[in-house]
């Protein structure tokens, strides 16, 4: 088990190497994560290891099913705990083995009696790792549930592990107890603190976190980009590409909406957003490992639609916009550094972009792209300033196959230019092409 910093590329030097020096009887990885993270994990084995053929799997059951099916010509499997849950059956229809299971965020699999970690645990391999920053959240049982997917057997049936380690550990502070049950997982637990890697970490950690659309979200998105595309070539044909910016940024605007939840626009919509069920889970995930969050949109009635599922979840939160009085920002500055109850600070990129002072933070998370990078890092940096004392976590949601992936794909090839431009949308749009206009309605 693998615990807290550099897991992930930790795990991808490990596939690499088992590729590269396995000749004979070679079998494909399996990694098991939550939903919001599976694109993460295939951009990263892109970025750092592009000779690694990745299937994720995903959409609806005959289509995973077939996915599935072509395994044995990949060398990374990426699922979600939800959808091997679901297809559990099918591989053991195949009865395929792998050389490892990756169980990232372990966690997951916390509670030994759900279908979570009852469909992990199903799975056969020749070697298991499990990855989380949290391998104990709220009691040992969580530990046995990890190991018991690691090593069935290892710490015992779960009666005997509790009468004799969990028990005398938790209500009678038993140091005899304490000191057997290290001696039995020391041997197999990696585990690097913040403050051993320090001098190896940055201070600032970005993450794109990829996602796609929900079917009926994506039927939304692409009618309006087809409705958008001839507009658009309309207007050009009419009055050019220099008189037409202001109706441009009104086409990108609407399919930057439907990419953060089509309802910002269409009244009826009654379907889901990815990237809300994306951004909640992410959050719920950070709170529950004692973090306190800056999540930031150009939309401010986005946050109406997150405050809902925030109380729904029961998670205290703050907001700021430009409805704000000046006089109640400090207040709520200074209360969100102090309080822990408060845990997510909702922030117009606009209105709070800067100027504050957000060290009770230490992660970021930024709900839709800026068109100006420079933007996104004086927000981000209402975290990452003088007084911090934690290294800040931020994440960046993207849409794959959409208007959002193109302007994260413009932001890093045209990175100068973006720094260099006012801190306006127009100025920025005035900057840019006519063929990286076009390129934006593909």
């Amino acid at each position: 088990m693998t615990w807290d910093f550099g897991k992930t590329l930790q795990v991808i030097s490990l596939i690499l190497s088992y590729k590269e020096n396995t000749k004979q009887d070679k079998k494909p990885v399996i990694v098991v994560c939550p939903s919001s993270l599976s694109l993460n994990w295939k951009a990263e084995i892109e970025k750092f290891a592009n000779s690694i053929k990745t299937i994720v799997i995903g959409g609806n059951a005959t289509y995973r099913e077939q996915q599935i099916e072509e395994i044995p010509n990949a060398d990374v499997v990426i699922t979600s705990y939800d959808l091997l849950k679901r297809d559990i059956e099918t591989y053991k229809k195949h009865n395929y083995e792998f050389s490892y299971i990756i169980a990232d965020e372990a966690q997951y699999m916390k509670n030994s009696n759900t279908l979570n970690a009852k469909a992990v645990k199903e799975l056969n391999a020749k070697t298991r790792f499990a990855l989380t920053g949290t391998p104990i959240e709220n009691s040992l049982s969580e530990l046995w549930s990890i190991f018991d997917f690691l090593m069935p057997g290892y710490l015992f049936s779960y009666k005997k592990f509790k009468d004799e380690y969990e028990m005398p550990i938790v209500r009678e502070q038993n140091e005899e107890a304490m000191n057997k049950l290290r001696m039995l997982i020391e041997p197999f637990i990696l585990r690097r603190t913040k403050k051993e890697v320090l001098t190896e970490l940055p201070d600032k950690i970005v993450t794109v976190l990829n996602n796609e659309m929900e079917e009926e979200q994506e039927k939304v998105y692409l009618s309006y980009l087809s409705e958008a595309k001839n507009e658009l070539q309309q207007q050009l044909d009419t009055i050019g590409f220099e008189k037409s910016q202001i109706q441009i940024l009104a086409l990108l605007t609407r399919l930057r909406q439907i990419c953060c939840h089509p309802s910002l626009f269409l009244e009826n919509y009654k379907g889901e957003s990815s990237k809300l069920t994306q951004c909640i889970e992410l959050v719920k995930d950070m709170v529950e490992s004692g973090h306190k969050i800056l999540l930031f949109s150009t939309y401010t009635a986005m946050f109406e639609i997150i405050e809902k599922e925030l109380k729904k979840e029961s998670i205290k939160y703050f907001k700021l916009t430009g409805q704000t009085k000046v006089s109640d920002r400090i207040g709520l500055v200074d209360e969100f550094n102090q309080n822990p109850e408060i845990k997510v600070f909702l922030i117009s990129l606009k209105a709070g972009g800067t100027g504050l002072n957000l060290t009770g933070a230490d992660m970021v998370i930024h709900y839709d792209p800026w068109w100006n990078l420079s933007a996104e890092n004086q927000a981000t940096d209402r975290a990452y300033r003088i007084g911090q004392k934690n290294n800040v976590q931020v994440y960046k949601l993207i849409t794959k196959n959409s208007i959002e992936e193109k302007i994260y794909e413009l932001q890093q090839k045209k990175a100068k230019l973006i720094d260099d431009v006012l801190d306006t949308k127009t100025s920025f749009i005035s900057k840019l092409s006519k063929e990286d206009i076009m390129k934006l309605f593909e």
